[in-house]
């Protein structure tokens, strides 16, 4: 499955170390080199050792946008890492693009791309029982990374989180 990745779901999972969590969903992840910038990988940052691991096992890979008209287009709303993902997208055909920023996430919409980000990714991995706790990984993005998720976006999440753990325990129960 192809996967085009802007610079949030990578740096903010990686902070908490969670990287693993998009390898797991999304098996190889491509950003282009406009995010690896961004990204600023050569810096002693939080999350910066698990993105370059992440680079030297390729599976995140770096590739460039070749389509410089859309780019420019998408430039005009956009910041150039967000702008790049999904130019990329575009280009290869992607199945996800993965983006935080409202904005972004409209306009890759618009374009007929699948959007998810970070709090989807949490959300699916919870689901899966990756993680033991929505709650904790979404005050962990907070704190550690200072990713900011309104509250009552968490708590719609934590609201799906338990009707999901609630279909788990009613199935059981048959």
């Amino acid at each position: 499955m192809l996967v085009v990745s802007n610079t949030s779901a990578i740096l903010n999972l990686a902070i908490i170390d969670r990287l693993s969590l998009i390898r797991e969903q999304f098996t190889t992840i491509t950003i282009p080199k406009g995010v690896l910038e961004e990204l600023r990988v050569g810096e002693n940052l939080p999350g910066s050792k698990k993105i370059l691991e992440a680079l030297d096992v390729k599976w995140l890979q770096v590739e460039e946008v070749q389509d410089s008209a859309i780019l420019r287009i998408l430039k005009r709303e956009l910041d150039a890492g967000e702008a790049e993902a999904i130019a990329l997208a575009l280009e290869t055909r992607a199945q996800w693009v993965l983006l935080d920023e409202s904005e972004a996430r409209r306009i890759a919409k618009a374009l007929g791309l699948k959007v998810t980000g970070v709090l989807g990714i949490l959300l699916l991995a919870y689901r899966q029982k990756r993680v033991p706790s929505l709650r904790s990984e979404m005050e962990r993005l907070r704190e550690k990374a200072g990713f900011y998720i309104a509250d009552h976006l968490f708590e719609d999440l934590i609201k799906q989180s338990q009707s999901v753990k609630d279909q788990g325990s009613s199935k059981n129960q048959s």
